[in-house]
């Protein structure tokens, strides 16, 4: 079975790649919503790569190219997502990480940084992060919640760039 899916098409590879988008984003939102663990700003914006990627990842299936240059450009399109999926949640897990004296304050929220700011400072200010995206709130194996994102991004990477680059 897992010899099948990893010489499968495209279209079916793909399709995995959005499946797994999918839960995982799911299971985001169950947390938020069940739960009541609010995100903080850079999980928002991991919850955006994640996103991202699963639309590439699904209009890659949908369109399903004959093409190697097709599925290579669905692959680059991931493949970008993914890195800044990577960028922003290695960041995450490097402050998570830091000692609680070299934590950033907290700062605004970020439905405040959208009004009040330009998108490029909304961004550079999420970016280097604030005392609320340090809290650990949830982990599961002893990994927190951005490591495991950071893992998912890892594998995802992986995944698009095998589905996109191997040869047929």
């Amino acid at each position: 079975m897992t010899n099948a899916i990893l010489r499968g098409s495209f279209r079916i590879q793909f399709l995995l790649g959005f499946l797994a988008c999918a839960g995982l984003l799911g299971f985001a939102f169950y947390l938020q919503l069940h739960d009541g663990l609010e995100p903080c700003p850079l999980c928002i914006f991991q919850r955006v790569a994640f996103f991202v990627m699963g639309l590439v990842f699904l209009l890659g299936a949908l369109h399903a190219p004959k093409g190697a240059g097709g599925r290579r450009g669905y692959g680059v399109a991931a493949l970008l997502a993914a890195l800044g999926g990577i960028a922003v949640a290695g960041n995450h897990v490097r402050l998570q990480h830091l000692p609680p004296d070299q934590v950033p304050s907290c700062g605004p929220g970020l439905d405040y940084m959208l009004e009040a700011m330009p998108i490029t400072g909304v961004i550079r200010k999420v970016m280097t992060g604030s005392g609320e995206c340090a809290n650990v709130d949830w982990s599961f194996l002893g990994l927190s919640m951005p490591t495991w994102s950071l893992v998912w991004f890892v594998l995802l990477a992986i995944w698009a760039g095998y589905a996109a680059f191997r040869r047929r």
